[in-house]
């Protein structure tokens, strides 16, 4: 795992865009397409922004994955991750990709898992675009999560700290409201990328960093695993970096 520390969140959404996008270009150098995973939530603000703007990249060539999303939310409410990504990336880029995946949510989710997983398991993921939760998730899988399973989505239960804190972050008026299920792209799944930008700001993450990258790999912090991947680059801005012993090198 490769980490950098940037002293803003805006520069490290920055950095971490830059890094992605070129990996992207790379892919779309060699195969004439490409594939990505993208994440939601606050994390991404930053990255999301300065993506949709990076250079010399042909979006009708790359297969767009989305990595998680409420079981019954309906994408009209304003926690819906497949609005949050159509208003913060998909129509701000200069071109439609080549096909979009959403999760929906509405529809039967075992059904859509199953759809999901033959869409995925025909592609190769070139960079998966993520973050990490203040309980140490990866997309939606909870600690302790499923290490094991070959399964590319699943439907996952989420656990309270999770649900506070989508209500934290000011998704839902009051946590009774935050779903309890959710549709999620599973751990091996993710780590099938062949290259992973995680992308981490907010002090409220630095506990869960600090587990993830000095601890033991373990499904009860499920980002720990991300210690097992050969091209993983971990971008964080101070506050998120905050609890690690030594900070290195940006």
């Amino acid at each position: 795992m490769n980490i950098h520390i940037e002293q803003s969140t805006k520069q490290m959404g920055i950095t971490a865009a830059a890094a992605g996008a070129q990996s992207l270009r790379q892919a779309l150098d060699q195969n004439n397409e490409a594939s990505i995973i993208v994440a939601t939530g606050a994390s991404q603000f930053e990255m999301l922004a300065a993506l949709v703007n990076a250079p010399e990249i042909d979006w009708t060539k790359v297969t767009v994955f989305h990595l998680d999303e409420y079981v019954g939310l309906p994408e009209s409410h304003p926690a819906s991750f497949r609005r949050y990504l159509r208003e913060r990336f998909t129509e701000k880029l200069p071109a439609t990709p080549k096909a979009f995946h959403y999760v929906n949510g509405e529809t039967n989710p075992n059904q859509e898992c199953t759809r999901l997983d033959k869409e995925i398991s025909s592609k190769t993921v070139d960079v998966a675009f993520i973050g990490i939760g203040e309980n140490g998730h990866l997309a939606f899988n909870d600690p302790p999560a499923d290490f094991e399973t070959d399964q590319p989505f699943l439907v996952v239960t989420l656990d309270e700290a999770c649900r506070r804190q989508q209500f934290g972050e000011g998704w839902f008026p009051t946590l009774d409201d935050v779903p309890a299920r959710a549709i999620s792209m599973s751990i091996r799944q993710i780590l099938k990328s062949r290259h992973i930008i995680c992308t981490v700001p907010d002090r409220r993450k630095a506990e869960a960093v600090h587990n993830a990258v000095t601890g033991p790999v373990t499904p009860d912090v499920p980002a720990s695993i991300l210690q097992s991947h050969e091209n993983c680059d971990l971008f964080l801005d101070n506050e998120a970096a905050s609890l690690l012993p030594s900070k290195p090198n940006t």
